[in-house]
C-alpha cells in the first residue's frame, strides 16, 4: 500500500463522514464537489478500498470507511499534538536546559540566571553540573549537557567553543597584610614573592597564574593547593596567604576579612566561552539561557 494522502485529506474525509453529501463537504472545507470527490478517490486508491456507498442523494460510510473514520482521528489527533509540542518547544513552554560549568561560575553568576530564567520559563527543567573543564568536555560530547561555559578553549574536532565574556584576575589579601590598604592595581611581579594559595593543575585558574608569572620568568610555587574557592578564601583570611583568582570566582569569597585588588603587568584575562557539539544546534531554551549568561556576564563586567 502507498500512503498518498496530506492531513487535509483527512480532514476532508472526516466532514465528509460526518455531513453525509458532498455539496456540505464542498462548502465547509472550500472546495468544489469535484476537489472533494478527487480527495476520496485518492484516499480509496491509496487504501484500496471503496470508503462511502454512493446514491444520487446520499453518501455512506462503507465497514472500511467506518474503520477508517476512527483511524483517520487518531492520525488528526496525534499529528494536532505533534505540532503543539514543536511549538511549545519553539517557544520555550516545555523541555529541559542541561549545562556544564566551572565550580567558580557555578557559584557566582549561574544561579543566579537560573533563578531568573525559572521565573520567565516556569516549564523549563534546568540541570547543573559543576565540573572542571575536562570533564565539562566529556559531558557535552556524551550528549548529558546541552552546553559547558568553561574558561579552556577544547582543542577537539568534535567541538565549538564561542566567546561570552572574559574576566581579569585579582589578588585576595588578608586583612592584616601590609598590602591591604592600598587600592591601587598590584603587578604579578609584586604578588610573585608572596605565599600563594592557589588550585592544583590542570585548573585554568592555576594555568593562568602559570602563564601570569612566566612572562617575567618566574615560576609559580604556591605554598598551598585547594581544589575548592570557599577554602582558598578561609585560607587567606586566616593569612596564611594569597590568592590570585579571577574576578569571578573572587565575587563568590568577596567578604570581610579580606582585600582584593587588581593584578597587571601582564593584564591576564580568562576567556570565559560556551562549549557544545560541532554541527548541532542548541533548542531555544538553550539558546535563551545562553543570552541570559551572556547579559548577565555584561552586567557584572563592564
Amino acid at each position: 500500500m502507498h500512503i498518498n494522502w496530506t492531513s487535509r485529506d483527512l480532514d476532508i474525509f472526516l466532514v465528509l463522514a460526518e455531513t453525509g453529501s458532498f455539496r456540505r463537504t464542498a462548502a465547509q472545507v472550500h472546495l468544489s464537489q469535484s476537489a472533494v470527490s478527487g480527495v476520496v478517490a485518492r484516499l480509496e486508491e491509496s487504501l484500496g478500498a471503496r470508503l462511502f456507498d454512493r446514491t444520487t442523494r446520499s453518501v455512506h460510510l462503507t465497514a472500511a470507511g467506518q474503520v477508517f473514520v476512527e483511524q483517520a482521528k487518531l492520525l488528526t489527533a496525534q499529528t494536532q499534538e505533534a505540532v503543539q509540542r514543536v511549538q511549545h518547544i519553539t517557544q520555550i513552554q516545555s523541555g529541559k536546559v542541561s549545562m556544564a560549568a566551572l565550580p567558580s561560575l557555578a557559584a557566582t553568576l549561574v544561579p543566579r540566571v537560573m533563578a531568573r530564567y525559572a521565573a520567565q520559563h516556569p516549564e523549563i527543567a534546568l540541570q547543573l553540573h559543576d565540573t572542571l573543564s575536562g570533564p565539562a568536555f566529556d559531558l557535552v560530547r556524551a550528549g548529558t549537557v546541552d552546553f559547558a561555559l568553561t574558561a579552556a578553549n577544547p582543542d577537539y574536532a568534535d567541538l565549538d567553543c564561542t566567546p561570552l565574556s572574559a574576566d581579569g584576575f585579582v589578588l585576595l589579601i588578608p586583612l592584616n597584610h601590609r598590602l591591604a590598604k592600598g587600592r591601587s592595581p598590584l603587578t604579578w611581579l609584586q604578588a610573585a614573592a608572596l605565599t600563594h594559595i592557589s588550585m592544583p593543575l590542570p585548573a585554568s585558574v592555576r594555568q593562568y597564574a602559570n602563564a601570569a608569572l612566566i612572562e617575567h620568568r618566574i615560576a609559580f610555587k604556591p605554598r598551598y593547593e585547594v581544589e575548592h574557592i570557599a577554602t582558598i578564601h578561609a585560607m587567606v583570611k586566616a593569612g596564611l596567604g594569597v590568592a590570585a583568582l579571577p574576578e569571578l570566582a573572587a565575587a563568590f569569597v568577596q567578604q570581610e576579612g579580606v582585600v582584593i585588588r587588581r593584578l597587571t603587568a601582564p593584564d591576564i584575562q580568562r576567556p570565559i566561552g560556551v562549549v557544545t557539539r560541532r554541527n548541532r544546534s542548541l533548542s531555544p531554551a538553550a539558546q535563551e539561557m545562553v543570552s541570559m549568561l551572556r547579559e548577565e556576564m555584561a552586567a557584572l563586567l563592564p
